[in-house]
């Protein structure tokens, strides 16, 4: 009897033994580079990232909830990419963050948010359309370019970036299915211009009248000229990608204006 409660017991403690635990550290970077100058067609409007159900990266006591916990900068290990990228003319790093989960499975891992960079809510509506100067707010200079251990610890600070317009803006997913899987669903936001038809003005009527054959006369005629102005407006550029992975590879993602370095290592012991 004493032998079969010690295996019940090692039986319900054996998942918990078991499972393994990643630690995923990513960097977010964007290039240095105009988008015109890439020869890309860039539509003007992009579907809006879908937040539903998504956990933003803010949310500690959620994440902690689905067995997620915020890695500390000191136990970053890809500090040196980092610095490189920072001291090269041709990028701008905007995020460096880390956390730890465990062996989750898609439907499992929750997509956790991202936002990293300016804040263009003072200048621009959620739609990317400029706001009129009267509308206008100062800019609130509270946020850092990049995540830090510190950073949106708190819910003031979540719903601080709920309300804002960030640079980079976003869902990350890691899961195991028999591999490793990174889903990154961004958009980069810069601002753009583009032309908008705001209405018609006929030209000056045509004087006399045509007579064509028969007897029908048509006079007045006018011809309609558009009239188009150039707007700035918050344009975002997506990035969506899927990878597949294996513990202790440095991945990057690549894109015309930005890109993703994503490291996952599993925890022995």
């Amino acid at each position: 009897m004493k032998n079969l409660i010690y295996l019940l017991l090692f039986a319900i403690s054996w998942p918990s033994l078991a499972a393994r635990q990643f630690d995923i550290e990513v960097i977010l970077f964007k290039r240095n580079i105009a988008p015109e100058q890439v020869s890309e067609s860039w539509p003007d409007s992009q579907k809006p990232i879908n937040l539903k159900g998504a956990i933003d990266f803010g949310d500690t006591a959620r994440l902690q909830a689905r067995g997620i916990r915020k890695m500390p900068s000191s136990q970053f290990q890809l500090n040196s990419q980092y610095n490189k990228l920072k001291q090269h003319a041709g990028f701008t790093p905007l995020a460096h963050f880390g956390w730890r989960q465990g062996d989750l499975s898609r439907a499992a891992a929750p997509r956790i948010h991202f936002t990293a960079g300016d804040d263009f809510s003072a200048q621009f509506l959620p739609d990317g359309s400029l706001k009129s100067a009267q509308s206008s707010e100062p800019i609130d200079e509270s946020f850092n370019d990049g995540f830090a251990e510190e950073s949106l610890t708190d819910n003031d600070n979540i719903e601080q970036e709920a309300q804002s317009l960030r640079e980079l803006d976003g869902t990350l997913r890691v899961y195991v299915q028999h591999f490793l899987f990174t889903e990154a669903n961004f958009a980069l936001r810069e601002p753009s211009r583009r032309e908008v038809i705001i209405g018609a003005e006929p030209l000056d009527p045509m004087e006399g009248s045509i007579e064509p054959e028969g007897n029908v006369q048509i006079g007045h005629l006018q011809e309609v000229k558009k009239q188009v102005k150039v707007e700035e407006f918050l344009k975002a550029y997506q990035f969506e990608q899927q990878r597949k992975m294996r513990s202790g590879e440095t991945h990057y993602l690549d894109h015309p204006l930005m890109g993703m370095v994503i490291q996952i290592r599993r925890i022995d012991g």
